[in-house]
């Protein structure tokens, strides 16, 4: 069974820095692209960020461009999205998810984690 569990979230005041990181789990688990989502009460999900695993190209929504960063590590199964200079439009819970194909489908999700940044 496939597993993707987040650490990281928490509260932190506007101009500050988190770490959120995500860690796949599971014998079968193998990913296309690994991306963090996030949902703010009242709004749709968004895609944060991704990486393609081919050629490591990277995704970021225009909000983040330029303070949020992701890296994977080198097994595929692991990913990190460094946010800085956040704002409190920022705090959402935040999921990873994984897709297994160029297709925009993303098999697996993580439970999330929630980010508070505070003005």
């Amino acid at each position: 069974q496939v597993q993707l569990v987040e650490s990281g979230g928490g509260l932190v005041q506007a101009g500050g820095s988190l770490r959120l990181s995500c860690v796949a789990s599971g014998r079968t688990f193998s990913s296309y692209a690994m991306a963090w989502f996030r949902q703010a009460p009242g709004k749709e999900r968004e895609r944060v960020a991704e990486i393609t695993w081919s050629g490591r190209t990277t995704y970021y929504a225009s909000s983040v461009k330029g303070r949020f960063t992701i890296a994977g590590d080198n097994a595929k199964t692991t990913v990190s999205l460094q946010m800085n200079n956040l704002k409190p439009e920022d705090t959402a819970v935040y999921y990873c998810a994984a897709r297994g194909s160029p297709l925009l489908i993303y098999n697996y999700w993580g439970q999330g984690t929630q980010v508070t940044v505070s003005s």
